[in-house]
């Protein structure tokens, strides 16, 4: 089954008519998309859009045996004309499967916003979904063993990674899926910084007038299973994390901040962090990170090895000349030791965050110097066990490696 891509915008298209911002300033050249449309082995077209004659010559392909015209979404604006020679468009109740002559079968899928998506098998058997912009699959329970993987799905990842993280949970997307990103619109900058980020959910992202093959299983992203983010105060360390594992099921995301009773200001840092997880994701409020990181179970997110860093130095005394001379800076070496043997080892997808506070200005007292060197030594002994490590800036995140 074929499957060309005349469009992979947003309904609106990128860059947006009239928007300055700076996302749609530099949408130009491959990186400027029409609205989404799917043309599916040349006989189904799945949403019509604006010049999707046009799209389709571009792409090498016509519109001539074109059988089928189904719409996922609703349409804001003036209707579309339809070209001579299409079947007017319409929608598939939920639930009903229609059957074409063609030898292709699709099914309506329920979503959980205005929009239906569409699940087609090919004649050859293979199968794909397609997601309506803003939309997830509905009445989708985890546990729920889903029949087999789909072959390819093309959904609003940026928009609605929780969709991608359902879908895994169920089995419908599996280690063989190729998730392809569509609905592009302004809200990542294009280019590099989209495919970055698509990348760490699984998902791959083409030019408009792109052919795929479903089922060819091709140019998969990689996804790192171990990665550090690194970065100072306020620079988005944290966002960009959660951002990794949103798109993934059963998160278990590590607090190693623990409570601080009476801190009314340290209570609602704790809250925002809460508040942006998805809710499928459980918290543990830990700093014995090595016991976690040896069993099996789905992907941690550590929040933060610098809070742990300091529980470690509290415990050996690292606080005190004395104590730290007479065997606390060989302790902490030690637990330095076991946490990165254990990242080494662990078999689990790890996504860990911490400070890089070795830029700024150097601290006024020892104890904050003896703070900021071994956080500096902790951070490059993990570091030295990721796949993946990112410095994020004011909110840009820069890859160290990986």
């Amino acid at each position: 089954m074929e499957l060309t891509l005349l469009g992979t915008g947003a309904p609106a298209g990128l860059p947006r008519p009239d928007c300055p911002c700076a996302a749609c300033a530099t949408a130009l050249g491959p990186d400027a998309r029409a609205a989404t449309a799917l043309l599916v082995d040349g006989a189904l077209l799945l949403d019509l859009t604006p010049g999707a004659a046009f799209a389709a010559a571009r792409a090498g392909r016509s519109l001539g045996g074109v059988r089928q015209v189904l719409l996922s979404h609703p349409h804001d604006g003036p209707a579309v004309e339809v070209p001579a020679g299409l079947p007017q468009p319409g929608r598939v109740p939920d639930g009903r499967e229609l059957a074409l002559l063609t030898g292709h079968r699709v099914r309506a899928v329920a979503m959980d916003a205005p929009g239906t998506g569409y699940a087609v098998t090919g004649p050859d058997g293979h199968r794909l979904l397609y997601l309506p912009p803003g939309g997830a699959p509905a009445g989708l329970e985890e546990g729920t063993p889903h029949a087999e993987p789909y072959h390819m799905v093309l959904a609003d990842v940026v928009g609605r990674p929780d969709a991608l993280a359902r879908l895994r949970a169920v089995g419908a997307v599996g280690p063989t899926t190729d998730v392809v990103a569509v609905h592009i619109d302004h809200d990542v900058p294009p280019g590099a910084e989209l495919r970055r980020r698509l990348a760490a959910a699984g998902a791959a992202v083409v030019p408009d007038g792109t052919t795929l093959v479903v089922g060819a299983y091709e140019d998969a992203p990689h996804l790192p299973r171990r990665t550090l983010v690194l970065g100072g105060a306020r620079s988005g360390k944290s966002v960009e994390a959660e951002r990794r594992l949103e798109a993934f099921p059963e998160v278990l995301y590590v607090a190693t901040g623990g409570t601080r009773g009476g801190d009314t200001e340290w209570a609602a840092r704790v809250a925002t962090h809460r508040e942006r997880r998805p809710g499928s994701w459980r918290t543990v409020e830990t700093c014995d990170l090595v016991p976690l990181l040896k069993d099996e179970g789905p992907p941690l997110l550590v929040d933060c090895l610098s809070l742990w860093l300091t529980d470690a130095m509290d415990a050996v005394g690292a606080w005190d000349d004395a104590e730290w001379a007479g065997g606390g800076e060989r302790a902490l070496r030690e637990r330095v030791r076991e946490l990165a043997a254990a990242v080494r080892e662990t078999r689990r997808t790890v996504v860990a965050v911490s400070n890089e506070v070795g830029s700024g200005i150097v601290p006024a007292t020892a104890s904050g110097r003896r703070y900021r060197d071994e956080l500096g030594r902790l951070n490059a002994a993990v570091a030295g066990e990721c796949e993946q490590v990112l410095l994020v800036v004011a909110g840009q995140a820069m890859v160290l490696r990986g």
